[in-house]
C-alpha cells in the first residue's frame, strides 16, 4: 500500500481544506473539549444521610396512570382541612361523613391557596401502595376558605379572608 490516496473511478475529486497563513486558529481546540477539573463538593455532615429511604407514598409525579384514572373516575367527597404543613409537604383532612382522617400530599392540592385548618375542601381518594389498605386524598380543591383566617398563596402572598 502506498501512503498516497488514489482517486476512485467515477467519484468526484475531494478538495483539501483551504489553509492560509493569516487565518485565525479555530476557537475549538482539543484542550477546550475536555471539561475542567471539578472540585469535590462537601457533603452534608448529617448522621442520617446514609439511612434515609425514599417515601413510599405516591405523589402526583410517581403515581401510575391507572391509579390516576381510577381516582379521577371515583366519587367526589367533602371534608374539612384538619391540618396542613407546607414545610413538611402534607396534611390531613377530616371527612364530612365521619371516619378516620385522610392523608393529603402537597402535590395533590389544586388551586391558588395553601389550605389551613378549617378550610372546606372537596377531594377524591386513591389507595396507597404497597398493600392498598390505606387511602390518601387526591385532586384536593378548597371550596370555602375559613372566614377570619389569613391564607397564603403558593407564591407566598398573604391574603385575609
Amino acid at each position: 500500500m502506498s501512503s498516497q490516496a488514489t482517486p476512485i473511478q467515477g467519484s468526484q475529486p475531494v478538495t483539501p481544506p483551504l489553509i492560509s497563513a493569516g487565518s485565525p486558529p479555530s476557537p475549538v481546540s482539543p484542550e477546550s473539549l475536555h471539561p475542567p477539573a471539578c472540585r469535590q463538593r462537601d457533603r452534608s455532615p448529617s448522621p442520617m444521610r446514609g439511612y434515609l429511604i425514599p417515601s413510599p407514598l405516591p405523589t402526583r409525579r410517581n403515581r401510575t396512570c391507572s391509579a390516576t384514572a381510577r381516582a379521577s373516575e371515583g366519587p367526589l367527597f367533602t371534608g374539612v382541612c384538619k391540618c396542613f404543613s407546607r414545610s413538611k409537604g402534607h396534611g390531613f383532612i377530616t371527612p364530612s361523613d365521619g371516619g378516620s382522617d385522610i392523608f393529603v400530599h402537597i402535590s395533590d392540592i389544586e388551586g391558588e391557596y395553601v389550605p389551613v385548618e378549617g378550610d372546606e375542601v372537596s377531594y377524591k381518594i386513591c389507595s396507597i401502595p404497597p398493600k392498598h389498605t390505606k387511602i390518601q386524598a387526591v385532586e384536593v380543591a378548597i371550596t370555602h376558605l375559613k372566614p377570619g383566617t389569613k391564607h397564603e398563596t403558593w407564591a407566598g402572598r398573604v391574603v385575609s379572608s
